[in-house]
């Protein structure tokens, strides 16, 4: 970007409202700043510095807030990248201080001076922007009916009721059989269930579990002399049980496998990318 287009940039046309709020996109950021690598940057520079970026300062689109925006700025529909993260004025703030880019003190002042603008025009339009706001709220609402229904037919989040039990373990096993080449499960209370579990999966499974208590090191031994597919890392950093598919795909599970089923619980599928990130990051330095 050069030093012309910049003085012809609007920061004020980048400036959206969500959730109340006024946020910027992180790719509009990414080109403001100059980055060589577009978001790829910013998201790295975040997550460097991943505790000055409370929600209240960067959050992700949700799909519907996604679709309001596009349609907001006549977008075309381009998801073949992931949602986008948004940053507030505070969070566009404590970016330029992790940023390192020639025209980031620059490009804040500028940001800054929009955002203070922005304010002042909402202020002198507030009636307008009631009703506008009352529309977009329609818009966000009748998406979330739509998005409810179809939900019942999406894998991303799956409610299992007391005695649902075969349910919960063909759930499981699809999940599994999503699989090309590996399977990370952290269980810390894995037992012989699991063992059974995956006897039929044909990828490499690597389990994070605590101790020998429920699944000695005879049982697994006599397991790959058959099955030759497990590997077993006794380690105690985890509390919540996973389900990471080929190092991509992960899974939140409510109970651990030997459980599932006996009471309600539920397994969702994680969306948040840097959520992702920053999971498979810790789970490969226990790996390796």
């Amino acid at each position: 970007m050069n030093g012309v287009i910049e003085k012809d940039i609007k920061i004020e046309n980048m400036i959206y409202e969500i959730k109340g709020v006024e946020v910027m996109l992180d790719s509009d950021l990414a080109k403001l700043y100059e980055c060589k690598n577009g978001t790829k940057s910013i998201n790295l520079a975040v997550k460097r510095h991943i505790k000055r970026f409370p929600s209240r300062y960067m959050f992700q689109l949700t799909k519907e807030e996604y679709n309001y925006l596009r349609f907001q700025t006549e977008t075309p529909n381009n998801m073949s990248r992931t949602l986008p993260y948004v940053f507030t004025e505070q969070g566009v703030a404590m970016l330029a201080t992790v940023l390192k880019t020639k025209v980031a003190e620059e490009i804040s002042i500028r940001i800054m001076d929009a955002f203070v603008a922005m304010r002042h025009y909402i202020i002198e339009n507030k009636d307008i922007y009631k009703s506008l706001n009352h529309l977009n709220n329609k818009i966000l609402e009748h998406d979330e009916k739509f998005d409810e229904l179809f939900s019942k037919f999406d894998k991303k989040e799956q409610l299992f009721l007391e005695g649902q039990i075969y349910d919960a373990y063909s759930n499981i096993i699809s999940i599994f059989k999503e699989s090309k080449e590996e399977i990370i499960v952290i269980d810390q209370y894995a037992d012989m269930t699991f063992l059974d579990l995956i006897r039929n999966i044909k990828s490499n499974i690597i389990l994070i579990t605590k101790n020998s208590n429920r699944l000695s090191d005879l049982e697994i031994e006599k397991y790959n002399k058959e099955y030759h597919n497990l590997k077993v890392i006794r380690n105690n950093s985890f509390h919540d049980r996973y389900f990471i598919i080929d190092r991509k795909n992960i899974y939140h599970s409510g109970t651990s496998i030997n459980n599932a089923g006996s009471k309600i619980f539920s397994i969702n599928k994680l969306e948040d990318e840097m959520i992702k990130e920053t999971l498979i990051e810790n789970v490969l330095k226990i790996i390796k």
